[in-house]
């Protein structure tokens, strides 16, 4: 019997160009057709050049600051839900505003929440994402979430180090439950940093929780923003005693000084994915693609196959 399902469109926003390119080689079909028409005063309009209707259609944007980056995943939303597009996946390797994941202070936004109910209201019939700041944000959504684990391209480069005396750290509290899964795969200690914060982005305090002497650490988190949590843990490390520190951290989204921050610090290397871009070069940042990750997963959704095998560590 002929196989009936309809062959996957794949589309990318303006700012995930470069890995879209690298999705749909994996994949093996073309990047679609679409320009984007900007009014002198900056407003944009994206316009897919090719018919979408009764189609699959993946859009793939990380929304990473800018907001115009999740403004062009919305109207891209849109556009396919307008053109009679079949499916709508929503695939974002970094899913933005996931640190406003509850009121951790009187009238404040939920924007994780209203993130996830305007995406459903621009079209989105299903959310491939990658390395949420917080689990619980897939309950923000009413739409099917993929969320996929980035230790799927970490872990086999961990391994290739062949580090003896590794231990595995998380800089947070938060981040302990990713550490343990982690340091379980690799069959290695946990060491936890807990530190206290004067205001956002500002460390009043670190201490850790554990022995890192004679150890090599690598550090493991969902994103590094100004790069002041790894590199104030990588000293405190360093003074305890450890032999190594590296970093493995899913979203590069580095803000301010994040990349002098890196230069000059104790760590040996940054690994990270290509869900965001790099925006300059630095000699210790290390950039391990997700593209095969994405597409496997996409190629997968499209023909009605499970995918539970990307969710273990």
């Amino acid at each position: 019997m002929p196989n009936l399902i309809p062959e996957a469109k794949i589309f990318n926003c303006t700012q995930s160009r470069e890995l879209a390119e690298k999705i749909a080689a994996a994949y093996g079909a073309p990047l679609g057709k679409v320009i984007t028409s900007t009014y002198s005063d900056g407003e944009f309009q994206p316009s897919f050049e090719e018919s979408v209707r009764g189609s699959r259609v993946f859009i793939i944007g990380s929304t990473h600051p800018g907001a115009d980056h999740l403004m062009e995943m919305l109207l891209m939303l849109d556009a396919a839900k307008r053109a009679s597009a079949r499916h709508i996946t929503a695939v974002m390797p970094y899913f933005g505003w996931a640190r406003q994941d509850r009121k951790d202070k009187p009238r404040v936004p939920i924007a994780a929440k209203m993130v996830a109910s305007i995406l459903e209201t621009a079209g989105a019939t299903r959310i491939i994402t990658m390395d949420l700041h917080a689990d619980q944000i897939q309950g923000f959504f009413e739409k099917p979430v993929d969320h996929l684990f980035a230790s799927t391209v970490f872990l086999p480069y961990l391994r290739s180090l062949n580090l003896d005396n590794l231990t595995i750290a998380s800089p947070d509290m938060g981040g302990s439950k990713r550490a343990y899964a982690y340091s379980k795969a690799m069959e290695s200690d946990v060491v936890i940093c807990y530190k206290q914060r004067a205001k956002a982005n500002v460390i009043s305090h670190m201490e850790l929780i554990g022995d890192v002497t004679g150890k090599n650490v690598v550090l493991v988190d969902d994103m590094v923003d100004t790069a002041g949590t790894l590199t104030k843990a990588a000293d405190v490390m360093m003074a305890k005693g450890a032999i190594s520190v590296r970093a493995i951290c899913t979203h590069p989204v580095l803000s301010g000084d994040a990349y002098k921050r890196i230069e000059n610090s104790q760590l040996l290397e940054l690994i990270v994915t290509d869900s965001i871009p790099l925006k300059q070069k630095c000699d210790k940042i290390r950039v391990v693609s997700c593209a095969d990750l994405f597409a496997d997963v996409m190629s997968r959704v499209h023909n009605n196959k499970s995918i539970s095998s990307k969710f273990i560590m």
